[in-house]
């Protein structure tokens, strides 16, 4: 019997851990996938965030480092450094890389490393119990919110990719979403892309991906699909910021 659809090499056998609805898993194969395709699997170094995909280390079949909060980009630094002949990324929630890693994304990508970061936005801190985060949209609700974001106390919400576009070594930067599986192809595209500048020594590459947090938004997992499409995107426009023929 033909094989049509079987688990990439990407990825171990390791069951994911992340809430039903929770979009991480097709992020995960998606990255899986690419570095399979790319054949840079026995190169690639990962490192993990602290966030829901904290433990993206029992699930990425390639090497791994599991950095502080908000340090990921960082680590990655100190590690393309030194073996500059690897493919090394960044996976990152919105909570580690938009509030307490701010700074280290701003820098890696004011630097130019040659480094390709996977950011997951679903607009609230998930593992930490729902809490509002730089990207959580103005009325929206959190447990620190519960009235709603007010930009008056908080300000607006952080578009991390509009931020990144200003920034020279920033070759390529894409938003895209895994909301339909028209959507998630692109996003395939899109993260491939990111990979190939790498490859190709261009510069820093980041992929913003929306997603959902069923748990935390408190709506069913089609729910939130509808509710990210509806209020996400208008906030957050799919489409490519940067290339690297813009960057030179």
């Amino acid at each position: 019997m033909a094989v049509v659809f079987q688990r990439t090499n990407g990825l171990t056998e390791k069951p994911f851990h992340y809430c039903p609805g929770c979009t991480h898993g097709v992020i995960h194969r998606l990255v899986g996938e690419v570095l399979e395709e790319l054949g840079v699997l026995g190169d690639a170094i990962g490192v993990a965030p602290v966030g829901c995909s904290v433990l993206a280390y029992d699930y990425f079949n390639c090497d791994m480092h599991e950095a502080a909060h908000g340090r990921a980009p960082a680590v990655a630094t100190g590690i393309k450094r030194v073996h500059p002949d690897k493919v090394v990324f960044t996976y990152q929630g919105d909570g580690d890389l938009a509030s307490i890693g701010t700074a280290e994304i701003i820098h890696v990508a004011h630097r130019g490393e040659k480094i390709t970061t996977i950011f997951v936005n679903n607009a609230i801190y998930g593992m930490t119990g729902g809490q509002m985060a730089p990207t959580t949209l103005i009325g929206q609700k959190a447990t620190t919110s519960p009235y709603g974001r007010d930009a008056a106390h908080s300000g607006m919400p952080l578009r991390v990719s509009e931020m990144m576009a200003t920034i020279t070594g920033a070759v390529y930067v894409e938003r895209v979403s895994v909301d339909t599986p028209a959507n998630i192809r692109k996003t395939k595209k899109a993260i491939k892309k990111a990979f190939e500048v790498q490859l190709e020594g261009k510069g820093f590459g980041i992929v913003e991906v929306l997603s959902t947090c069923p748990t935390n938004w408190g709506l069913t997992p089609t729910e939130s699909l509808t509710w990210l499409q509806e209020n996400m995107m208008p906030y957050y426009p799919l489409g490519n910021f940067r290339t690297p023929e813009e960057a030179k």
